[in-house]
Protein backbone atom coordinates (compact mmCIF):
# COMPACT_ATOMS: atom_id res chain seq x y z
CA UNK A 1 0.00 0.00 0.00
CA UNK A 2 1.32 3.69 -1.01
CA UNK A 3 -0.15 6.93 0.47
CA UNK A 4 0.69 9.74 -1.78
CA UNK A 5 0.19 13.39 -0.41
CA UNK A 6 0.32 16.31 -2.98
CA UNK A 7 0.40 20.25 -2.21
CA UNK A 8 1.27 23.28 -3.23
CA UNK A 9 -1.40 23.98 -5.87
CA UNK A 10 -3.19 27.69 -5.86
CA UNK A 11 -4.02 30.64 -7.37
CA UNK A 12 -1.50 32.48 -9.68
CA UNK A 13 -1.19 34.61 -12.63
CA UNK A 14 -0.68 33.33 -16.07
CA UNK A 15 3.27 34.14 -16.73
CA UNK A 16 3.88 32.78 -12.87
CA UNK A 17 4.91 29.82 -11.51
CA UNK A 18 4.04 27.39 -9.09
CA UNK A 19 5.78 24.17 -8.04
CA UNK A 20 3.84 20.51 -6.42
CA UNK A 21 4.95 18.58 -4.31
CA UNK A 22 4.16 14.82 -3.50
CA UNK A 23 5.26 12.98 -0.53
CA UNK A 24 5.06 9.14 -0.80
CA UNK A 25 4.85 7.25 2.04
CA UNK A 26 7.62 4.53 0.77
CA UNK A 27 10.71 5.10 -1.11
CA UNK A 28 10.08 6.46 -4.49
CA UNK A 29 13.20 4.62 -5.93
CA UNK A 30 10.86 1.59 -5.13
CA UNK A 31 8.53 2.52 -7.13
CA UNK A 32 7.96 0.94 -10.66
CA UNK A 33 6.74 4.38 -12.40
CA UNK A 34 5.55 7.54 -10.72
CA UNK A 35 4.03 11.45 -12.40
CA UNK A 36 1.93 13.73 -12.49
CA UNK A 37 -1.33 13.75 -14.29
CA UNK A 38 -3.91 16.90 -14.44
CA UNK A 39 -7.88 16.74 -15.01
CA UNK A 40 -9.79 19.86 -16.02
CA UNK A 41 -13.41 20.33 -15.30
CA UNK A 42 -15.26 18.16 -18.21
CA UNK A 43 -12.19 16.34 -19.57
CA UNK A 44 -10.24 13.23 -19.27
CA UNK A 45 -7.22 12.83 -16.73
CA UNK A 46 -4.08 13.34 -18.76
CA UNK A 47 -0.17 12.90 -17.89
CA UNK A 48 1.53 15.87 -17.42
CA UNK A 49 5.24 14.96 -16.54
CA UNK A 50 6.30 11.31 -15.17
CA UNK A 51 9.34 9.01 -14.63
CA UNK A 52 9.54 5.89 -16.87
CA UNK A 53 10.39 1.94 -15.38
CA UNK A 54 14.03 3.13 -16.96
CA UNK A 55 14.39 6.12 -15.10
CA UNK A 56 13.67 8.56 -17.98
CA UNK A 57 11.57 11.60 -18.21
CA UNK A 58 8.30 12.29 -20.20
CA UNK A 59 6.38 15.28 -20.62
CA UNK A 60 2.78 16.55 -22.34
CA UNK A 61 3.74 18.44 -25.76
CA UNK A 62 2.26 21.37 -24.29
CA UNK A 63 4.39 21.27 -20.76
CA UNK A 64 7.50 20.83 -21.98
CA UNK A 65 10.33 24.01 -22.04
CA UNK A 66 7.63 25.08 -19.01
CA UNK A 67 7.92 22.49 -17.04
CA UNK A 68 10.40 19.82 -14.17
CA UNK A 69 9.18 16.56 -12.74
CA UNK A 70 12.14 16.13 -10.19
CA UNK A 71 12.59 13.78 -7.21
CA UNK A 72 13.90 15.23 -3.99
CA UNK A 73 16.66 14.57 -1.76
CA UNK A 74 14.34 12.92 0.37
CA UNK A 75 13.45 9.49 -1.16
CA UNK A 76 10.09 10.21 -0.50
CA UNK A 77 9.46 12.95 -2.45
CA UNK A 78 8.88 13.88 -6.37
CA UNK A 79 8.23 17.24 -7.41
CA UNK A 80 6.74 19.39 -10.35
CA UNK A 81 7.76 23.18 -11.19
CA UNK A 82 5.42 24.64 -13.30
CA UNK A 83 6.98 28.10 -15.29
CA UNK A 84 5.08 30.26 -17.85
CA UNK A 85 1.69 28.81 -16.39
CA UNK A 86 -1.06 29.42 -18.84
CA UNK A 87 -5.02 29.63 -17.91
CA UNK A 88 -5.03 26.20 -19.87
CA UNK A 89 -3.00 24.80 -17.26
CA UNK A 90 -6.09 25.01 -14.91
CA UNK A 91 -6.86 21.40 -13.48
CA UNK A 92 -6.45 19.56 -10.66
CA UNK A 93 -3.46 17.73 -10.49
CA UNK A 94 -2.85 14.39 -8.98
CA UNK A 95 0.02 12.46 -8.21
CA UNK A 96 0.20 8.83 -9.36
CA UNK A 97 2.45 6.09 -8.31
CA UNK A 98 2.83 1.82 -10.12
CA UNK A 99 4.27 -0.61 -8.24
CA UNK A 100 4.02 -3.79 -9.52
CA UNK A 101 0.57 -4.36 -10.89
CA UNK A 102 -0.93 -1.61 -8.28
CA UNK A 103 -2.24 1.50 -9.11
CA UNK A 104 -1.59 4.47 -6.71
CA UNK A 105 -3.41 7.95 -6.53
CA UNK A 106 -3.22 10.99 -4.25
CA UNK A 107 -6.20 13.28 -3.30
CA UNK A 108 -5.46 15.83 -6.08
CA UNK A 109 -4.53 19.37 -5.42
CA UNK A 110 -6.07 22.25 -7.69
CA UNK A 111 -4.22 24.81 -9.86
CA UNK A 112 -5.59 27.47 -11.02
CA UNK A 113 -4.11 30.02 -13.38
CA UNK A 114 -5.69 33.22 -14.05
CA UNK A 115 -5.74 35.57 -17.60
Amino acid sequence: QVQLVESGGGLVQAGGSLRLSCAASITIFNINVMGWYRQAPGKQRELVAGFTSGGNTNYKDSVKGRFTISRGNAKNTVYLQMNSLKPEDTAVYYCNAVLGHDDYWGQGTQVTVSS
